[in-house]
């Protein structure tokens, strides 16, 4: 397979960055959208060009890293997958494909396709966490909590804060992101002791950080690789309300 690559460039956070248009060629359609920017950058260092750079670790669509902006999609125009997941086979043979960066002010470029997302770290040394002593693996399973309830919780677990919520919403909102940390926590009895901290101190670090509001569009579940649901993002409206009655 053949395909014309319009691809983000940006040398650092200061410069202005612009698409540079490039071929690939002979493409196998099992490949992954990351295998193809390898082969990609395979040639142009062999012509001495500086290879186009972008984010990735596991390519199992666990860690999150990967995310690009795929022809306007989060992650590409599949539903459910990261962009490591993606495949070849999902366009046209001779197609061309714009890819670039997540575009929002929390999420400043680093180099070409790769952007700090820092931010969700931070977010997540605000509150995402337990500090209280819950003792070891035996002892927290003995705590009895019904299936619907931890099934729940493990869904919002699931997000593995690659910040294509935030990336697809015209907002640049991060409720989605923290709306499931918070909750999957708040759903267990070894999170709720402080409930009321986390979700005041996360929510306060997400607007610290520049993120947007939420507007109901659901382009963040659309777009979630984890496919995790808005009603995490109600929860968190809940658990914030219930904080500040508290």
């Amino acid at each position: 397979m053949n395909f014309i690559l319009k691809a983000w460039r940006q040398k650092n956070g200061n410069d202005k960055g612009m698409f540079v248009a490039y071929s690939a060629h002979d493409i196998s359609p099992d490949a992954s959208f990351l295998e193809m920017l390898d082969v990609l950058n395979d040639e142009l260092v062999k012509k001495g060009e500086e290879p186009i750079a972008f984010d990735h670790d596991c390519r199992e669509g666990i860690c999150g890293s990967c995310g690009l902006m795929i022809n306007g999609r989060a992650h590409g125009p599949q539903r459910g997958i990261a962009t490591c997941e993606l495949r070849m086979r999902s366009f046209k043979d001779g197609s061309s494909i714009v890819v670039e960066p997540w575009r929002a002010a929390a999420f400043p470029v680093i180099k070409d396709l790769v952007v700090d997302r820092s931010s969700f770290d931070r977010i997540m040394e605000a509150g995402g966490f337990i500090s209280v002593k819950t003792g070891g693996s035996p002892d927290a399973n003995a705590i009895p909590i019904p299936k619907s309830i931890s099934e729940e919780a493990m869904d919002a677990a699931a997000c593995i804060g690659c910040g294509a919520c935030v990336a697809a919403c015209k907002n640049s909102s991060a409720m989605l992101f923290v709306g499931a940390k918070v909750s999957h926590l708040a759903l267990l009895p070894q999170g709720r002791s402080e409930r009321t901290e986390r979700v005041e101190h996360m929510i306060a670090q997400m607007d610290e950080e520049g993120f947007g509001g939420c507007s109901n569009t659901y382009a963040c579940e659309a777009e979630c690789p984890k496919e995790i649901s808005v009603v995490h993002i109600a929860r968190l409206n809940r658990e914030y309300l219930r904080a500040k009655l508290v």
